[in-house]
């Protein structure tokens, strides 16, 4: 072996504590006031835990308070106190007088409850029919685009920044069957003209344009916001199978939302069965109690027949359906989903 190719081995150099034996090379422990020694901080004590919590909890419900508070001077005492005069025979400046059911018989033998219950659960089919659906499609419409996005859903969500009297009155106009833009269009295109909201048979078919058209835009982008949320995964699965479009809207898209269109549902439904902005400013109830209904039918009781008693029995009466209704659909719904 020549001597070039002969290499030292490498010496590992060690580091010795003070105190250590250099020939057996073995280094000593490093003395106590070499190591760094960091305190504990020692926990703080429970009671400062707590009385911090507590008041974090007084805090949170200071800020409720007035929530509830507002809750109940404007929402909770008018419901209580409706339904108390409900039972009595109440005029404003005049003592109460006890009648017991009496209210509730009075307006149950009015020509006018069945005309309003009939026009109003006629009205909330409708809306279901034809404002429910409408939405729901503009939504997916809205989710496929790729330009223009903000500004559509501005266009979409324009109407409920209007204040619904200004919008039942550009309504009104529109449906005038004399110089009326509706009627102006169909003379444009040669086709027969028709009474709008002045017709029996249209009048209520109107309303419920009008209704859904003003109140779409909010339900749309929350439509828009679930679409959004659904995992674009789904999507490529099922275009991978073959899926076509309605396939994917059946089989993904619906049951991806579902729990958002069974609450909107319901939430639409109590909406349509307080209806009272379009037929009181567009139709007056009219023609012939076509679109008069209950919530307008309240109205004429307490402010036109300075009737409370009887305006307050069909306020009660329609709170009651509209909770058994909720309470039932939420059953119903809940059941659903746990068969599911």
């Amino acid at each position: 072996m020549s001597t070039s190719s002969w290499r030292k081995p490498p010496t590992r150099s060690t580091t010795f504590w003070p105190g250590a034996d250099p020939m057996t090379k073995t280094a000593a422990r490093p003395p106590a006031e070499a190591i760094a020694v960091h305190p504990v901080q020692a926990p703080p004590p429970a009671g400062g835990r707590g009385r911090r919590r507590l008041a974090d909890q007084v805090r949170a419900y200071g800020f409720l308070l007035g929530g509830l508070i507002c809750f109940a001077l404007f929402s909770w005492y008018p419901a209580i106190r409706a339904v108390v005069i409900a039972f009595q025979k109440y005029t404003p400046g005049s003592s109460p007088e006890w009648v017991g059911t009496a209210n509730f018989t009075r307006v149950l033998h009015d020509p006018e409850f069945t005309a309003a219950w009939r026009n109003t659960l006629t009205f909330t089919l409708l809306a279901l029919l034809i404002g429910f659906a409408i939405p729901f499609l503009l939504a997916l419409v809205l989710n496929e685009l790729r330009h223009a996005k903000a500004f559509f859903r501005v266009v979409v969500y324009l109407p409920v920044m209007i204040p619904p009297v200004v919008s039942a009155l550009l309504w009104k106009w529109f449906y005038d069957p004399g110089a009326g833009l509706a009627n102006e269009a169909l003379r444009f295109l040669h086709l027969p003209t028709s009474n709008w909201s002045n017709g029996a048979d249209t009048a209520l078919v109107s309303l419920v344009a009008v209704a859904t058209w003003a109140n779409m835009g909010g339900t749309v982008l929350i439509y828009l916001a679930a679409l959004q949320s659904i995992p674009g995964e789904l999507y490529e699965a099922a275009e991978l199978d073959g899926a076509s479009l309605l396939q994917r809207v059946r089989h993904v898209t619906i049951p991806q939302t579902r729990f958002v269109i069974l609450m909107l549902m319901l939430l639409q439904i109590i909406a349509t069965m307080q209806v009272f902005t379009e037929p009181f400013v567009i139709t007056g109830g009219g023609p012939e109690n076509a679109t008069v209904t209950v919530l307008y039918l309240i109205y004429k009781y307490a402010f036109l027949y300075n009737d409370f008693g009887g305006a307050c029995a069909l306020s009660v009466m329609l709170l009651v359906l509209l909770g058994a209704f909720s309470a039932l659909y939420l059953r119903l719904t809940r059941s659903g989903e746990d068969d599911a």
